[in-house]
């Protein structure tokens, strides 16, 4: 039967073609097409997977970001709502400062990430604590004894001092960010970035505001971290090769890079706020111009945004974020990562493909040329046995093509390949099925390690109620020994679920500081199977001396199995295998810097390994115990500094009506006394010769000073015992200094001295009572002017503060001075700093302690300072006038 094939179509286009010719050119065709769709879907399909993998590290950096900033920002929070609850049980007071100090240095020991520490009240004190190393500190204080000013102090662990103070003048914490932050929102809250005053660095603190049960600011406790920790967290997060993150403010200011770049310029050695669109990093600088164009205001970025742009004609990826969990931390994260970190391989695989494409393509032509000579006969049969190959049962049976050699070998090779196919197919099916085994038992493994972790987070918490509970319970914050440790033994036995907990103290024999550790005492035992009470128990150090050494040199001994620890060896036949006590853990009581005792806690029946998390949860309750003792304490000092106080009030009113009852006797006897040296020296008795008028002199001279004395001496009683009522009016400041002037200008002539005064133009009135003020500075004068050598000079600086809510008057000179460590002497009644000058020139001691008492009535403070040789400066400070709050806002 004849067919008629090629009639139709498109094969009547070849009609006349050699067959060869048809053959390789169909041949090249197709393999052009197909290698070309095979390299197009290859590169499409690698950009898409490019854009895939680019988006999903974006997020997962930005959620990485964000964890830790969230877990970084979380320290402060933790800190200071710890410190409030302190508060709240009255264990710190924010009238008293002074009790915060070692208090503060303990927290920076738990709580590393926090730099500085501080506490600031509405009495213009602060109490600030930074942390150097594991061994120093830097102490910063501004109270009434600095005279505002804040001293800085390099101190150790304990609170001890080991530098001379740092002086800043006119410190007033109630007009630093972190306090004005804090009054703003009524609540916990951070500030914005700012300034330190002390180094060229950013800040950025957590405040906290303290109010008493009326609702009064009683002042501000707060923590300050340096911005460049948030830069250092970012830089240990790696994107890509060459991406970066960073945080900026929606007002574009940055915050942080993972770049060693800071985010600030130093300008006159002041840090200066850069905004990401300055930075000196080229990435940066793009990414942030592109943000700018892309958005107008950056408040209109309110959730997670992915976007690309070009730089440098190569496109890069970017995403930004707000940053969640602190409303008041309104923060952008934004990471950026070139599209070339991810595209370098799969170009030179791109450019690998198209080589091989290329070549390919040529193979197949020279190839099509030379099989289309061998091809031409056995093409019929090859052709017939290809259909087949759909069918794998008709493989081996249909693939017989015979005649051409090549040909042949590709029917077998064929053959060869489908049993391989056939074989790998079973392989994987096998392979798939392991798998499947092996997800089972992980996921088997996993549910358990998720029930681990749900029992240590239920233990948690209840560890945590235990020591919520104590931290509100009165017998603590009363300092009762005996009912506060029967609380804190059955709350840490029910807590911690063991048998018996117990607090042990040492003996405390102060008469002999080695034995104070000889004997061990119980002074509460809590067994938690009969819930019984019980103390009295007692261990010698002679019996166990390995067993306290021990204690005293380590804080927590957790021992897993009783009888082979060699640390309680000598309590095995004794004390634990008797009482089938399998586990134990001591953790010690550090009161003052020492160990006064340990609270015990025994295993029964069944070995434990004490978790971490137990192991934290007992040193807390040592802190409880330690804190107990504290208090109970403190409240036997403050019984007993109450009656010297009582005793010391009693005395200085019988030293005060001594004073008065004198002073009132004396000055009687004595005018008369003046009064006839006075007649004498006018020779109303007769003539008075010149070696008599010498002594008349020396008496009436006398006289003088010691009625001076005794009106100082009634004046000052008048003011310590509140009978002076100042009368207060506007006084012009330049009218007040230059009558003081005027006052001293007689002596000064006398000695060639040169008095001048420094003021600005303009000033406003002040409101004070105009003479004694005036006597404060005729006290000052005068002793300047007395002071200092002949053709020396004197002078009165006047200097408001930038907010005029105070001005300071200082009275300068270029006399004798004096050292430093006297300075303390100088406001203590009847006292005179003692040298050369000062035995030549005559004086009480008071006029310096009326000055001071003036000063203190309207309002203000008196500081002095001096340097040997040359010169001294005394400066008083008054109230000015009386400005807004907001007025007050100074960068700290």
């Amino acid at each position: 039967m004849n067919k008629n094939t090629g009639q139709s179509g498109v094969f009547p286009l070849f009609k006349g073609v050699p067959l060869r010719r048809i053959l390789v050119a169909l041949f090249v065709l197709q393999i052009f097409l197909a290698v070309g769709l095979t390299a197009y879907l290859s590169i499409r399909n690698g950009q898409k997977a490019v854009n895939e993998v680019a988006s999903e590290l974006r997020y997962e950096v930005a959620n990485r970001v964000e964890q830790n900033l969230q877990a970084y920002l979380s320290t402060p929070r933790q800190v200071l709502r710890g410190n409030q609850n302190i508060i709240d049980i009255g264990l710190l007071k924010m009238e008293n400062l002074a009790t915060w100090e070692l208090y503060l240095i303990k927290q920076l020991e738990i709580f590393p990430d926090a730099v500085v520490l501080t506490a600031s009240n509405e009495q213009q004190e602060h109490l600030g604590v930074e942390k150097l190393n594991d061994r120093q500190y830097l102490l910063r204080k501004a109270d009434k004894s600095t005279g505002s000013d804040l001293y800085t102090y390099k101190i150790d662990s304990l609170g001890q001092r080991t530098q001379l103070p740092e002086v800043i003048k006119n410190y007033d914490a109630r007009s630093r960010p972190s306090y004005q932050a804090a009054v703003t929102a009524k609540k916990f809250s951070f500030s914005q970035i700012f300034t330190s005053i002390t180094e060229p660095t950013l800040l950025i603190s957590a405040s906290q505001p303290i109010y008493d049960s009326q609702g009064e600011l009683l002042g501000v406790n707060s923590t300050l971290t340096h911005v460049s920790q948030i830069g250092d967290l970012l830089q240990n997060i790696k994107v890509g090769k060459s991406g970066q993150v960073f945080i900026i403010e929606r007002s574009g200011l940055l915050v942080a890079s993972s770049t060693t770049e800071e985010p600030f310029r130093l300008q006159n050695g002041k840090p200066i706020r850069l905004a990401a669109s300055q930075s000196r990093n080229a990435f940066t600088q793009a990414s942030a111009k592109y943000l700018e164009t892309k958005f107008s205001n950056f408040d209109q970025i309110q959730s997670l945004q992915q976007l690309d742009f070009s730089f440098d004609g190569k496109r890069q990826f970017l995403e930004i974020r707000p940053l969640q969990g602190e409303p008041n931390v309104n923060w952008l994260i934004v990471v950026a990562v070139p599209e070339a970190d991810f595209m370098g391989q799969i170009d030179r695989n791109t450019q690998t493909t198209i080589f091989l494409c290329l070549g390919a393509l040529g193979l197949a032509t020279l190839l099509g040329i030379i099989a289309a000579r061998w091809i031409t006969v056995p093409i019929l049969y090859f052709s017939t046995a290809t259909k087949d190959l759909a069918d794998f049962t008709k493989v081996e049976e249909s693939v017989a093509i015979q005649g051409i050699k090549e040909v042949e070998v590709l029917g077998e090779s064929f053959k060869e390949m489908m049993q391989h196919l056939r074989k790998t197919f079973t392989a994987q099916i096998t392979k798939n099925e392991e798998l499947e085994l092996q997800v089972k038992q992980r996921t088997q493994e996993l549910q358990q390690e998720i029930q681990v972790n749900i029992n240590s987070q239920q233990k948690l918490e209840q560890h945590n109620r235990a020591l919520a509970e104590l931290t509100n319970h009165k017998a603590i914050s009363e300092g009762n020994l005996e009912t506060a440790f029967k609380i804190i033994t059955e709350k840490a036995a029910n807590a911690l679920e063991v048998e018996k907990v117990g607090v042990w103290l040492f003996n405390s024999d102060i008469s002999d500081r080695q034995r104070q550790r000889t004997k061990l005492q119980c002074i509460s035992l809590y067994e938690r199977s009969n819930q019984k009470h019980s103390a009295g128990v007692e261990r010698d150090r002679a019996d166990y001396p390995i067993y306290f050494k021990s204690l005293t040199s380590a804080r927590i001994i957790a021992v897993t199995d009783t009888s082979t620890d060699l640390r309680i060896q000598e309590l095995w036949d004794e004390q634990l295998e008797p009482k089938n006590i399998v586990s134990l853990i001591n953790t010690s009581i550090w009161v003052g810097g020492e160990v006064v005792g340990t609270v015990l806690y025994e295993q029964i029946d069944i070995p434990r390994i004490w978790e971490l998390s137990e192991q934290n949860f007992v040193s807390s309750i040592a802190e409880f115990v330690a804190l107990t003792l504290e208090v109970c304490d403190r409240k036997s000092a403050e019984s007993a500094l109450r009656e010297a106080e009582e005793a010391a009030e009693v005395a200085n009113r019988a030293k005060k009506t001594f004073l008065v009852n004198m002073s009132h006797e004396l000055r009687t006897p004595l005018s008369s006394i003046l009064e006839i040296a006075e007649a004498l020296q006018n020779e109303v008795h007769g003539t008075v010769t010149e070696e008599q008028r010498q002594f008349l002199n020396t008496l009436e001279s006398s006289g003088k000073n010691l009625l001076e004395l005794i009106n100082q001496i009634l004046e000052l009683t008048d003011i310590e015992s509140s009978k002076i009522q100042l009368q207060l009016a506007a006084t012009s400041i330049l009218e007040l200094c230059d009558s003081s002037l005027s006052f001293v200008k007689n002596l000064a002539l006398q000695k060639n001295i040169q008095l001048s005064l420094q003021i600005p133009e303009e000033l406003e009135p002040i409101e004070v009572d105009e003479r004694r003020i005036r006597q404060v500075f005729i006290n000052l004068l005068s002793n300047a002017v007395k002071f200092t050598h002949d053709g020396g000079k004197v002078w009165i600086e006047v200097q408001p503060t930038s907010t005029n809510e105070y001005i300071f008057f200082s009275v300068v000179d270029t006399g004798i001075g004096m050292l430093s460590d006297d300075l303390f002497q100088l406001f203590q009644p009847f006292v005179q700093v003692e040298n050369a000058s000062t035995r030549r020139s005559a004086g009480t001691g008071l006029g310096l302690v009326m000055v001071q008492k003036i000063v203190e009535l309207h309002g203000g403070t008196v500081h002095a300072e001096s340097q040997l040789g040359k010169g001294s400066r005394f400066t008083v400070k008054l109230p000015w006038k009386k400005v807004r709050e907001e007025e007050v806002m100074i960068n700290y």
